[in-house]
């Protein structure tokens, strides 16, 4: 489990069909952990110390996640966001965030303002139910609240720290971006529609 907070942006050193290798900063990292990866959990399975503050840290990775993700088109040299599994005694920061990517959408504009930012992203319809305004959503595993929503989009307001701490920083419109719709909305709309509450029937009123 994760929160969505970016704890440092990794350097992409070689990728493969097995296996990614970053270079981090992150320094507590043990062989068998999970890291989000732009928001994609992987499993650390080698790490080599560079310096006193610098680590290369190999992860598995399956052609599936490869497929289904933006790290498949991660070249050597690209930025990465990275966060440690959050410990039971940590503190929480953003949202329950998986570390399961469920679907890929595109940075379709940038609106800046005076000192923050207005981005809007594609989503695939069928998530359109679980994004709701003011509600959370990871993108490129980072927690960020939605602002306002459409039925194939939807937009968010970044700050500049946000911007300087994560990849948005140096990304442009028509990049791919990971998405995960806040597990807490999916145990909300399963609970309603155990008691007869159904997706089509918070359409009708409106609610979505």
């Amino acid at each position: 489990m994760f929160t969505g907070i970016i704890e440092d942006l990794g350097t992409v050193i070689k990728i493969d069909k097995k296996n990614i290798t970053i270079n981090t900063l992150l320094d507590d990292i043990k062989i068998g952990d999970s890291v989000s990866i732009n928001g994609s959990c992987l499993t650390a399975i080698k790490i080599e110390k560079l310096t006193k503050n610098e680590f290369q840290i190999t992860f598995d990775v399956s052609e599936e996640t490869l497929k289904r993700t933006n790290l498949g088109k991660l070249k050597v040299g690209d930025r990465v966001n990275l966060e440690r599994a959050m410990k039971a005694d940590g503190r929480f920061g953003g949202h329950f965030v998986n570390g399961h990517v469920e679907a890929t959408g595109k940075i379709l504009s940038i609106k800046r303002l005076a000192n923050s930012e207005v981005w809007e992203f594609s989503n695939p319809e069928d998530l359109s139910v679980y994004i709701v305004e003011k509600g959370s959503i990871a993108i490129d595993g980072i927690s960020l609240t939605i602002a306002e929503k459409s039925p194939t989009s939807f937009k968010v307001s970044l700050i500049p720290h946000t911007l300087k701490n994560t990849t948005l920083g140096i990304k442009k419109a028509g990049e791919a971006i990971n998405l995960e719709t806040d597990i807490l909305s999916k145990y909300v709309l399963q609970r309603s529609e155990s008691r007869g509450i159904t997706k089509e029937k918070l359409k009708k009123a409106g609610y979505l």
